[in-house]
């Protein structure tokens, strides 16, 4: 249940107000169960005997106010009563049916309200319906049954009036958009008379709605007029406005409407739209046309706190930090006001217009700063307010004096560009446009007395409906020499596997250039662009991108062609959980990354500790969004440091019939047993299962396929790899007895998961013994040294691996080539090395302790022994010494460190190869 039923709920608890049944009406109003009501009702869970009482554990102590009882002291009786807080109620509420009061014991808020306006305070009981308040300030409630009450008369208008073509779909966009305008101007004073819209359509159409689609369009054709060019109209029509602007120039036959599909125009004519959040709202209508996408309206937006991390560092701060350089300055606040009105915000994946909505606020609201300061320097040269006269340099205190503010405001819609390929999204990001320019400029007015005229409607912003990775940026945000760009916004992620057809093409026409271009996200083709369209100073980008594009093959793909453009990173946020586009959404990881030209100037490093964003800065962010130079880490077929060899394990690719589970092996007989073997898998080694797998080297088939049982095994396996599309894998038909990709040594070893989850401190390994066989959903390092083993349990590898391995969904995907042949690691002595083992033998000795769970248990970051805990924190401080003396003081400085050293290390192996000396030569030559 959303929070806008739950309103509508309590408004119809009021109207129909049941003293005997007002308690139970209320829980039933925030979605509690009919079966616990009838508990509570019946007594079982009602564990108060007094009548007039309810009990409901942790829940709430309900009671009734005798007549002329002074509800304040009975509620003050109820605190300090030991019995009725005995349960621990979170709330408790007293009510005598003309007020009712309310303390919530876990925040120690309180309710004092006449009962009848309980609907306006719905959210304070909202724990009840298992929304703390705390998640739910952003749902508006105007925002949410707006939007509800336009899906339900989008699903009646789309009863009778069917979209088959493009057109028609087109058609029905357009419309949608005009009516919410509409019923925002009528409500907003735009329009001359409260409910002028509504009320017209009320008093001047059939109650069939048979004729209220001819109404509209001539209505629309009104608004689109000039009033000196109207020919005579009714008054009823003749008092409505010139709106221009575009939105009613086109002439969009209205749809056709019965009698229910009228009505529920009308309803949505009767809400609050004065209250609704443009920047919200245009997010939230989009759902309006999807129906999957309605079950959560109130979180169908992104947050104003994730959209400031993209634009404060990208432009905000700059400009008020020169605010606060020009506070007493007049001269330099003019010119930092001329500054604002020669922005250009542009996103190039705008859809419903978020992004440049905030952006657009945020530039009114500094503009509103400016203006006041110099009605205060104004006041001080006059003599108003002497203590700030000093402040002001005395060559400019005649131009203070003079200062007359702008009764109007400097920055246009005109600046704001956007291309989006939804045609609805595109239509309600110019309307949300327009809606927050008319809320900033009543704001101004609140502020100033006066403020530009909304109607008639100037350019909504320069919103193009298009494919962004088609269409030249420069020819829908044009560069001009006095204009500063900030390109911005949350392009669309897609990995490569959840790329539509379309979408590939896409990819492939903007990346083409690219080795590899297939293996990118698709958020790959705007930075590609981006870095293309940014040909000075004077333009800078920052987007919303999945942490992938940092991590991993994606690095090496994509970044060294945006640095070829004199391209650099100035300021980044690193991975953080994106979670605003449904309340069922889990989330995606995503990083924000700002770029600009190359300059010498000081670049800024967010990273989140403890809950809490810190700010670093630096001389360079790399491609890993850690300080140090633009490396690559690129794929490597040996070790750079001194390891021995990785291999991945041996894939069967057997369709799982090589495969038996324990209790199927001990039912086994001996002679069979012999050609099986222990396996082991991400799966096995995770949850410690027992898996056996059939294992016939050449040496003993003859005898294997004595048995009818290891025969059928490799005839089924036969069959399955015949079917196959791939003549790889039909050609291993021929050899069905074995694996198709054999890697097995008959030792022991390391194993190391192929997939780990991302929320887990360490990768947890695992040694293994002769006889067992690790699958490809594995790595194996077939050796017997315990440092090793240490050296890739540590928090050095663990980030090193997280940077440059990269995720399968939310899993850490294991590398060799990328992470464990690149690790850097320094040389170390026999000292170093029985250090590290005895730090490895305590790890062991503390998952032993803790036997009977599993390896996923134990590193489980909330089930995580302290003993284990203890142990691996002690390994790190080993590890850690064997890179340097002194301790590290954050992940960004380890990293940061390991990418220098993987530089010396690279420089050095390239130096004693001969390789560099040859470079150097082939220079020497071309002088």
């Amino acid at each position: 249940m959303n929070i806008a039923q739950i309103e509508n709920n309590l408004q119809v608890l009021v109207k129909n107000l049941n003293k005997d049944s007002f308690i139970y009406d209320l829980l039933l109003s925030y979605g509690t169960p009919k079966s616990s009501i009838t508990r509570l009702q019946k007594g079982n869970i009602n564990l108060s005997k007094v009548d007039g009482e309810l009990a409901w554990k942790k829940k709430l102590f309900f009671k009734v106010g005798l007549a002329n009882e002074d509800l304040h002291e009975l509620i003050n009786n109820i605190i300090t009563n030991e019995r009725a807080i005995k349960h621990d109620p979170r709330f408790i509420i007293v009510t005598d049916f003309k007020s009712i009061i309310a303390i919530d014991r876990k925040t120690s808020e309180t309710l004092d309200i006449p009962i009848l306006e309980i609907a306006r305070h719905f959210d304070f009981l909202l724990p009840i319906a298992g929304m703390e308040k705390s998640q739910h300030q952003s749902e508006n409630p105007a925002d949410v049954k707006a939007a509800e009450k336009m899906a339900k008369l989008y699903d009646e208008i789309k009863k009778d009036n069917p979209t088959n073509i493009a057109e028609e779909v087109h058609n029905l966009n357009v419309f949608l958009s005009r009516l919410l305008f509409c019923f925002f101007a009528e409500d907003t004073g735009i329009f001359p008379h409260k409910a002028q819209f509504t009320n017209g359509i009320s008093s001047h159409t059939q109650p069939d709605g048979s004729d209220l689609n001819s109404y509209l369009d001539t209505l629309y054709e009104v608004m689109n007029t000039n009033p000196g060019s109207r020919n005579s109209l009714p008054a009823f029509l003749e008092t409505f406005p010139y709106v221009n602007g575009g939105l009613f120039r086109n002439r969009h036959q209205a749809p056709v409407f019965q009698r229910r599909s009228r009505q529920t125009l009308i309803e949505c004519g009767g809400l609050q739209w004065k209250d609704i959040h443009p920047d919200i709202f245009g997010s939230m209508i989009q759902a309006v046309i999807k129906p999957e996408d309605r079950g959560g309206f109130g979180m169908h937006y992104t947050s104003v706190p994730n959209i400031m991390k993209v634009i404060e560092p990208l432009f905000l701060n700059q400009l008020y930090e020169e605010l606060e350089a020009a506070k007493f300055n007049p001269s330099k606040l003019n010119k930092l006001l001329e500054r604002l009105s020669k922005i250009k915000l542009f996103d190039p994946a705008c859809g419903s217009g978020n992004f440049l909505i905030i952006a657009y606020k945020e530039l009114r609201l500094l503009e509103m700063k400016i203006l006041q300061q110099l009605q205060n320097l104004r006041k001080a040269a006059t003599g108003f307010e002497p203590k700030q006269l000093e402040l002001i340099p005395k060559s400019q205190l005649t131009l203070a004096a003079s200062y007359q503010h702008s009764m109007f405001s400097r920055i246009e819609l005109s600046q704001f560009y956007g291309i989006e390929l939804d045609d609805f999204a595109h239509e309600i990001a110019i309307l949300s446009l327009w809606l927050a320019q008319h809320q900033m400029n009543m704001k101004f007015k609140e502020v100033f007395g006066t403020a530009n005229p909304t109607l008639p409607l100037q350019s909504g912003g320069n919103i193009i409906h298009g494919n962004a990775t088609r269409i030249d940026w420069e020819r829908v945000c044009a560069k001009e020499e006095e204009y500063e760009i900030y390109l911005l916004g949350n392009p669309p992620y897609r990995g490569k596997k959840e790329q539509t057809v379309e979408q590939k093409n896409d990819l492939q026409f903007t990346c083409v250039h690219l080795l590899n271009f297939k293996n990118l996200d698709f958020i790959s083709c705007w930075f590609v662009k981006a870095s293309r369209y940014i040909t000075t100073e004077k333009i800078k980008c920052a987007f919303v991108s999945t942490n992938s594009i940092c991590q991993g093959e994606q690095v090496g793909i994509i970044w060294p062609s945006i640095f070829a453009n004199n391209i650099e990173i100035f300021f980044a946020y690193t991975s953080f959980m994106w979670r605003n586009n449904a309340k069922k959404n889990a989330g995606v990881a995503v990083v924000v990354i700002g770029i600009q030209k190359t300059k010498k100037n000081e670049k800024t490093l967010f990273s989140n500790s403890g809950g809490q964003w810190h700010s670093r800065k630096t001389s360079k962010i790399n491609p890993y969004l850690s300080t140090g130079s633009d490396v690559i880490v690129g794929k490597r077929y040996k070790p750079l440091s001194d390891f021995p060899e990785i291999f991945n394990g041996s894939m069967a690719n057997d369709d799982g019939l090589f495969f038996i589970e324990e209790p199927e092996y001990n039912s086994k007989n001996l002679e069979v047993k012999r050609f099986y073997k222990k396996a082991i898998g991400a799966k096995e080694f995770f949850y410690n299962l027992n898996r056996y797998t059939l294992w016939i080297e050449d040496s003993n088939l003859t005898e294997a396929l004595m048995y009818d049982e290891i025969k059928k095994v490799i005839k089924d396996v036969k069959k399955y790899r015949l079917k196959s599309d791939r003549e790889a894998t039909r050609k291993l038909a021929e050899v069905s007895y074995r694996y198709g990709e054999v890697r097995y040594k008959n030792s022991n070893g390391i194993v190391v998961p192929g997939l780990s989850a991302e929320r887990r401190a360490y990768i947890p390994l695992g040694f293994v013994t002769e006889n067992t066989i690790v699958t490809n959903l594995c790595q194996i390092i077939y050796t017997n040294e315990v440092w090793l083993f240490g050296v890739l349990s540590s928090k050095m590898n663990n980030l090193w691996v997280r940077s440059t391995s990269g995720y399968f969904k939310k899993d850490i995907r294991y590398s060799p080539i990328l992470s464990y042949n690149s690790f850097p690691f320094p040389f170390i002595n026999t000292v170093q090395k029985r250090e590290i083992e005895r730090n490895v033998f305590n790890i062991l000795s503390e998952r032993e302790a803790h036997s009977e769970k599993t390896l996923a248990e134990l590193y489980d970051p909330v089930k995580m022994p302290k003993g284990l805990k203890e142990s691996h924190y002690q390994l790190d401080l080993a590890i850690e010494r064997c890179y340097r003396s002194r301790p590290f003081e954050s992940d960004e400085e380890r990293l940061e460190y390991l990418f220098k050293l993987y530089e010396q290390m690279i420089v050095e192996e390239r130096r004693n190869s001969g390789e560099l000396i040859f470079e150097q030569q082939k220079k020497r030559k071309r002088k």
